[in-house]
């Protein structure tokens, strides 16, 4: 009677073992897919929100989005070019330079002024070709900041954000970017 009661007793183990093994394999299994699945929406989900947000056009600053026309833009450069030739030290002292400082006409010609304005807007499209996304509206917001805190010559700055029409998107259109994407203003 033992050994009929220790047979039984082996069978039922041994089923309860083969179920124990092939639930915690197929429960293993079922973490894992649903691990997988909540990852794979998430990722979709965060692409579709970013992609589907309203918001998003808003914090890019594209030079096409800014609105301006590239007369207006060579306009602006003009007024940019005009407020740091005012400040431009024409030396006189010892005989160095006799003639009177010639206005900035004289100096700059249309060609010039049209030249800036089609380098900065180059480089600023070779950023975002590079960068596989355009220069942000807060990323210009962030340098108008730090040229107002770190500014040597806060009066020459003044005068530049009010040749530009104290116009904020102005200011980051044709102050900001060039200096941004390297172009020399």
């Amino acid at each position: 009677m033992k050994k009929k009661h220790t047979a039984q007793l082996r069978r039922q183990i041994a089923s309860t073992r083969r179920i124990s093994v092939s639930a915690f394999f197929n429960l293993r299994a079922v973490i894992a897919f649903l691990v997988c699945g909540a990852a794979a929406c998430s990722i979709l989900s965060g692409s579709l929100l970013a992609f589907l947000r309203p918001d998003a056009p808003a914090k890019v600053s594209h030079p096409a989005a800014a609105g301006l026309t590239f007369a207006e833009r060579v306009a602006y450069q003009r007024a940019i070019e005009d407020v740091y030739w005012r400040h431009h030290i024409w030396p006189r002292n010892r005989g160095e330079r006799p003639d009177p400082k010639p206005s900035l006409d004289a100096v700059m010609s249309q060609a010039q002024l049209e030249k800036k304005v089609t380098d900065y807007l180059r480089k600023s499209q070779a950023l975002e070709d590079y960068w596989q996304r355009p220069i942000t509206a807060d990323q210009l917001q962030t340098e108008i900041d730090r040229m107002a805190q770190h500014t040597k010559q806060p009066e020459v700055l003044r005068e530049l954000f009010a040749a530009l029409g104290n116009d904020p998107s102005v200011v980051a259109e044709c102050l900001v970017r060039p200096n941004t994407c390297g172009a020399s203003v």
